[in-house]
């Protein structure tokens, strides 16, 4: 019995996708709830499963088709038993050549190029990795994501990058290049992500009064309490204490006092919300994603760190979902583990404030009279200000300042 495999519900206005890679072809046996294919959304990468046991039929979508929720990509012949390579029809100038010998290492063995899906070839290029050097875990030797996650960490590491395949095969060739005088241009489809991104970005400069207000913060105090107690918080709570805690409870503080920056524009009218929904920025090997800790306002030091290393694993995994990222009130983001100085922030649409996180570094400041070497951090945060007057953007920093440099305002609700 033949069933088709349509594409599913992706997530809340999330309507259609993109067919980034094949799992299985035509001819190859699935297992029910076995992923057939990766579809490639505005936000994250979803697997498809199959819902029975069979054998793949056919494709009705190629990779890099955008395909709609509900339209059918592939059909599964139902209890049907794979058939034997030979079956499947080739050209004739293949089957001629696979009449003849085969020599000690075959010529006919694909390139990296050729085997390669987009998402693994988005990876080699994030990643700097030459795929010819990696040994390929999936189907028939082929590069995974993961594997060039893994060699590019190893690398990384100092340590050696997985063992070559046995065969080693030339490096990809671009996807287009144009020469001149020997030098080269490549040329690369936007990802569907990156496509989301660069809209959204742009559309915010477009439509909000944006501005942007700054302010440093001495981060003595913090770093000391870490220093202190790091060691006994990873031993109760089994996840270290990191400096994005801090900010995200000194942020509710803020969003709690001034209300604006916590809200939105909808039209003609505002909508205030009573909670904390912080909107986390992640590097992903896609581009920058935005997972959303609840209800922050409600969570501990200890569940806020959990949420955050769970968010940073899994972005770099390709494993987060729609879910994961829709909402969020405010938003934090850290430039400084990227070694920024100071930036300014782009508003993260519907939210109406961003707050902006910057390297730490020893500058000299003035203390009492005198000059002293502290732990520097600029903050900044941009706003919306056909919401946000310039007073309550600046007061919600001066709070969130005020904060830091003193962490017993946040047990004490100060």
């Amino acid at each position: 019995m033949a069933t088709e495999i349509k594409v599913p519900v992706l997530g809340e206005s999330v309507t259609e996708g993109t067919i980034a890679e094949w799992f299985k072809q035509p001819g190859e046996a699935v297992a029910a709830d076995e992923p057939i294919c990766s579809l490639e959304t505005d936000k994250v990468a979803v697997d498809v499963p199959s819902p029975v046991a069979g054998v793949m039929s056919e494709h009705r979508a190629a990779v890099g088709d955008n395909v709609e929720v509900g339209a059918v990509i592939a059909v599964i012949e139902e209890g049907a038993t794979a058939s034997a390579p030979a079956a499947s029809p080739a050209p004739t100038a293949t089957a001629a050549k696979a009449e003849a010998p085969a020599p000690a290492v075959s010529e006919e063995l694909p390139t990296p190029a050729e085997t390669m899906s987009p998402a693994v070839r988005r990876a080699v290029l994030e990643y700097g990795v030459d795929p010819s050097t990696i040994k390929g875990t999936g189907k028939d030797g082929r590069l995974t994501k993961e594997d060039v996650i893994a060699a590019a960490e190893a690398r990384k590491a100092g340590g050696a990058a997985p063992a070559p395949a046995a065969a080693p095969t030339p490096a990809p060739a671009p996807a287009m290049v144009t020469s001149a005088a020997g030098r080269n241009s490549e040329r690369v489809k936007m990802t569907r992500m990156r496509q989301t991104i660069a809209k959204r970005l742009k559309a915010a400069q477009d439509n909000a009064a944006m501005l942007t207000t700054f302010n440093d913060v001495d981060m003595s105090a913090v770093m000391a309490a870490r220093d202190k107690y790091k060691d006994l918080f990873a031993k109760k709570h089994d996840i270290r204490l990191g400096f994005m805690g801090f900010f995200a409870k000194a942020a509710c503080l803020a969003l709690k006092d001034v209300p604006a920056v916590n809200a939105y524009i909808d039209g003609d009218e505002i909508i205030y919300h009573d909670y904390v929904d912080i909107s986390v920025a992640v590097s992903a090997p896609n581009g920058l994603v935005v997972p959303v800790i609840r209800d922050a306002d409600k969570k501990g030091f200890a569940r806020i760190e959990a949420d955050i290393a769970d968010f940073g694993a899994r972005a770099k995994a390709g494993t987060l979902t729609m879910e994961d990222m829709q909402g969020g009130t405010f938003t934090i983001s850290n430039g400084g583990v990227f070694g920024s100085l100071m930036s300014t922030p782009i508003i993260n649409p519907p939210q109406s404030a961003v707050l902006g996180l910057h390297r730490i570094e020893e500058r000299p400041v003035v203390r009492d009279g005198q000059i002293v070497i502290r732990p520097m951090m600029y903050l900044a945060l941009s706003y919306d200000h056909r919401l946000i007057d310039g007073r309550e953007a600046v007061t919600a920093l001066k709070i969130i300042k005020e904060a830091i440099e003193d962490p017993t305002r946040m047990l004490i609700d100060l």
